[in-house]
Parts: C-alpha cells; sequence; structure tokens
C-alpha cells in the first residue's frame, strides 16, 4: 500500500503521523511511504531521517494526499478538504461530534475515515489513551503556571509550603487523564478531589493513590460545592464519538474566586464546561470569564510533540500495518479494535456517538463490511 504522511497544519500542532522508525518499519514490509518535506521537524525528526528509513519525500502536499492511506494527527482542516476522494483511507483523530462540516466532506467525498479516538479494545481506548496520560500531566503543569499572579491567576503556589495552605484541584473524571491529573497534583503537593460517576472506578483511584486524594460521586451538588472551593478545575469526561457532557455550568463558573483556573481537556469533544466558548491555541491559549482563567487548547499534547508523537505512534503503528496490509475491510473483519474506529464508510456515517451528537442517520458498520 502507499501510504502518505502529511505535515500538521492545525496552528501549534507540532506532532507528526509517522516516527521515521515507525516508516523503516512499513518500508520493510513492501510498502511505499511518502512523507510530506519537513513534516517532522516540530518533533526533530529530519527529512533526512525519513529518507534514510526508506520514505520518499514530496514537496507538494498533492503528492502525499495521493497515497492511498493517510496517516496523521490531527483531523483535516478545510484547505485538506479538496484532497477527500472514494476509496481514500484516513486514519487519524477525527473527534467529529462538533465537526459537522468535515463529517459531510468525508461522506459526499466517500472517504474511510478511521478515528483513533473511537477504536475500542476490551472495554478502552487504547489509541487514546497515550495522548490522554500527557494531557492529564500537562493539566496540571499549565494550571500551575497559570495560577501564577504574572499570568493572570490568584497567586497561589499549588504545593503550598510550611504554614501556608496548598492549592485546591478538582477533577472531573476518573480516567486516565484524570488519574494522571491527579498523579501529578498530589505529586506537587496539592489537596486534590476526583469525581467520578462510577464507584468502583472512585476505589480503584483511592487504591491507587492513596488516601491523600478525596473521591467524589460526581452529581450536581458535588460538581457546585467543589468547583465554587478550588483554585484549579480540570473537565476530563468523554463519551466516545459522541459530544463531551456540560457538566460545569456558567453559574458554577461565576461562584468561583477571581483567578481561579479552569482546564477543559474535553474541548475537542465540545467541552465539559458550558462557559467553554471556543477552543483556544497554543499561542493563544487562555481566556478570562467571570474573572476564572479558562484554557481550552484542542491539542495540549502537541506543545510536547517529540514525547507525544513516540507515545501516540507506539500505538497507532501495529493498527496502520495491519490496515496496509489486508486493507481496511479484511482488517476491520479480523480485528474488532479497527472495526469501532470507521467513522464514515461508503459514504456512510458508521458511529452511533456522531450521529446523534450531529442528528443524522447512522449505518451500522457490520452492514456494509
Amino acid at each position: 500500500m502507499i501510504i502518505g504522511v502529511p505535515r500538521e497544519i492545525k496552528t501549534s500542532e507540532n506532532r507528526v503521523g509517522l516516527t521515521p522508525g515507525n516508516v523503516a518499519t512499513l518500508v520493510a514490509e513492501g510498502h511505499t511511504v511518502f512523507v510530506e518535506e519537513n513534516a517532522g521537524l516540530g518533533s526533530n525528526f529530519t527529512n533526512e531521517e525519513y529518507s534514510k528509513a526508506g520514505a520518499e519525500i514530496k514537496n507538494n502536499i498533492a503528492d502525499v494526499w495521493s497515497a492511498e492511506m493517510i496517516i496523521k494527527v490531527k483531523e483535516p482542516l478545510k484547505e485538506e478538504f479538496q484532497y477527500f476522494r472514494e476509496g481514500l483511507i484516513l486514519f487519524a483523530y477525527l473527534h467529529l461530534a462538533p465537526e459537522y462540516e468535515l463529517t459531510q466532506e468525508l461522506l459526499n467525498s466517500g472517504v474511510t475515515a478511521i478515528a483513533y479516538e473511537t477504536m475500542e479494545y476490551q472495554g478502552t481506548l487504547p489509541l487514546l489513551t497515550p495522548m490522554s496520560e500527557v494531557a492529564g500531566r500537562m493539566a496540571i503543569q499549565i494550571g500551575a503556571n497559570l495560577l501564577e499572579q504574572p499570568n493572570g491567576g490568584k497567586g497561589i503556589l499549588l504545593g503550598g509550603i510550611p504554614g501556608v495552605s496548598s492549592g485546591k484541584v478538582v477533577i472531573i473524571g476518573g480516567g486516565t487523564v484524570g488519574y494522571n491529573a491527579a498523579k501529578m497534583a498530589l505529586g506537587m503537593g496539592a489537596q486534590v478531589s476526583i469525581l467520578d460517576l462510577n464507584p468502583i472506578r472512585l476505589a480503584e483511584l483511592e487504591n491507587l493513590l492513596g488516601d491523600q486524594i478525596e473521591t467524589l460521586m460526581s452529581n450536581t451538588e458535588n460538581i457546585e460545592r467543589s468547583v465554587a472551593e478550588a483554585d484549579l478545575v480540570i473537565g476530563s469526561v468523554l463519551i466516545p464519538g459522541a459530544k463531551a457532557p456540560v457538566l460545569v455550568t456558567e453559574e458554577m463558573i461565576k461562584q468561583m474566586s477571581e483567578g481561579s483556573v479552569v482546564i477543559d481537556i474535553a474541548v475537542d469533544q465540545g467541552g465539559n464546561f458550558e462557559t467553554t466558548t471556543h477552543a483556544t491555541t497554543h499561542s493563544d491559549p487562555t481566556y478570562v470569564k467571570h474573572g476564572v482563567v479558562h484554557y481550552a487548547v484542542a491539542n495540549v499534547p502537541g506543545a510536547v510533540p517529540r514525547t507525544a508523537t513516540f507515545g501516540l505512534t507506539n500505538v497507532t503503528l501495529r493498527y496502520a500495518q495491519l490496515i496496509a496490509s489486508k486493507g481496511v475491510r479484511s482488517a476491520a473483519l479480523n480485528n474488532s479494535t479497527v472495526l469501532t474506529g470507521i467513522n464514515t464508510y461508503k459514504g456512510k456515517l458508521t458511529n452511533k456517538g456522531v450521529a446523534s451528537s450531529q442528528d443524522r442517520d447512522y449505518t451500522e458498520i457490520s452492514d456494509l463490511i
């Protein structure tokens, strides 16, 4: 199969779909890999490294998109829609629920779109996990920085000092992001509360993190009280494929003290905060509403692209190999994880969460494969 790796054009997105090592693996298996010139520079991979690995370096982006399968990190932007065509395989993070126009373009063109974030394995989301680990850990260091007064915060040191209270961190959602955020916050010496709907998960988190952490059932009363007392709130609740639930209302935000910080990790699926009015970028990451600093960058791991690229491709490569060697249909029939990743196929929307979020018709993928 011919595989294309374009340079990411989303603002401040420096990750890349394949490392030179990944390219070498695919080429050794008989595949051809087109890499756009300078696609890996943001992650400190040179054109020479890709060439040495067996890639063909292309300085014309149209040549890269002429490949049979495109492997990238983030969803295509409008400038890239022109390259969509029937039979093209797109393998990337897509987060289609809030992206009506992109979804329509994929359906109109007949692209087979396979989304990293909806690929399931035994109840987990293995291709989302490494980026959730990065985002969870980064959320705390970002939040700690934003709480500094020169950055608009209330002037709180999360870890405190002897004789002075440490900062209060509230994490909504006890999944991979929430666990990693809690781990980092505890390591810094913060007071940490984590809310989740699943009491079994809360018990697991207590066993993993010890009795320093406060676990609470996620309900309106507990969220409202915890948010009002928090210095830093992290929203990390995601429903695979669907729009993220709004759990923190504008009225709750109004109850927070001035200079508090909220970080909406779920913004690429719509966000967990009612006051998340728009996604932000690494170059302009925050805005203030009701005196509260809002951080809503949609590609948090893009700030540490080399670490993130290695973490991502560690889990994506095996599925790329499977799709490239067998084709989409055979790969999906032989691997349920690939099957769950297919969001659009032959002009049909095949992810129930996306269909529900956009009020579109849904077609079961097993009826098409």
